[in-house]
């Protein structure tokens, strides 16, 4: 299965945020704490270069909670400032702003030398769409300034919103590249909903789906859909049929409705009925 998603609109937001770097101190980059490398735009380091950024772990409630640990120790081992999120609660969101003064001292302190006194630190906040950026906004901005949605591309202007104290935020739309580095990473965004639904396959991708599921969360399958352990023996297609059976997908003639079975077993991951999944681990 080949993912390619590349809406023309989002070439446009690459020089918008070409564009706008001038205009900030610190890059905030979203990225969803299920898959922090598959869902960082490779594009944005050559873009951002050495603009001091941070690095959000949006969605951490619905994350495996042990490997979100790990990711952070792995990217501070590689001197990325980094922490973990929940836009939904604002669990973690203490730690943005110290985080943005840390990132920015030896700026400031050589800005003050010189004599430039600032009234105001600039932020922008970039990411992928469907990472959270609208929720993580509105989060800290009391939740009236960004339009948000559950679909890929819902936020489509640019804005500048002021937060607390000195602090402002500059919103992009999230961009996606055109060219998936691998189909697994594309995969992996299309199970949590980062790419439109109508453009897959989802009965193809609820099958990948069971496959990582039955490999490295098995007893979620088990207790989610009351299957056996030796239901998980069979093959990952037989395994959505089953599913699909024991949840009422059937049409006529007694059949199992797939299509609806994939879009149930897909819906159900993406809200964290099945419990808290991560799609990748550190290397």
């Amino acid at each position: 299965m080949e993912i390619q998603w590349f809406p023309g609109h989002m070439a446009k937001t690459r020089r918008l945020i070409s564009e706008s770097l001038k205009l900030v101190d610190v890059v905030i980059e979203l990225v969803d704490s299920r898959l922090p490398l598959s869902s960082r735009n490779p594009e944005i380091d050559s873009i951002v270069g050495t603009r001091p950024r941070i690095l959000v772990l949006n969605k951490c409630d619905i994350s495996d909670e042990a490997v979100n640990l790990h990711w952070l120790e792995y990217f501070k081992s590689r001197g990325t400032a980094a922490f973990l999120a929940d836009s939904r609660s604002g669990n973690g969101f203490s730690a943005l702003m110290p985080t943005v003064d840390a990132v920015l001292k030896e700026k400031f302190e050589r800005d003050r030398s010189r004599g430039i006194q600032r009234s105001s630190v600039k932020m922008m906040v970039v990411g992928i769409p469907n990472v959270g950026k609208s929720s993580f906004i509105n989060r800290l901005a009391s939740g009236h300034s960004a339009k948000t949605g559950d679909r890929p591309g819902v936020t489509t202007a640019k804005q500048w919103i002021r937060i607390s104290g000195k602090y402002e935020l500059l919103d992009t739309p999230g961009m996606l590249w055109p060219k998936f580095d691998s189909p697994d990473a594309g995969r992996k965004i299309a199970f949590t909903g980062g790419i439109k639904d109508e453009i897959m396959d989802i009965e193809e991708l609820a099958y990948f789906l069971i496959g990582f599921l039955k490999k490295n969360y098995p007893e979620r399958l088990i207790e989610r859909y009351k299957l056996s352990e030796s239901d998980l023996n069979e093959d990952d297609w037989d395994i959505v049929i089953k599913i699909g059976k024991k949840r009422g997908c059937i049409i006529s003639g007694g059949e199992t409705d797939t299509h609806r079975a994939s879009a149930l077993i897909l819906d159900e991951f993406r809200s964290a009925k099945l419990g808290r999944i991560s799609l990748e681990t550190p290397e």
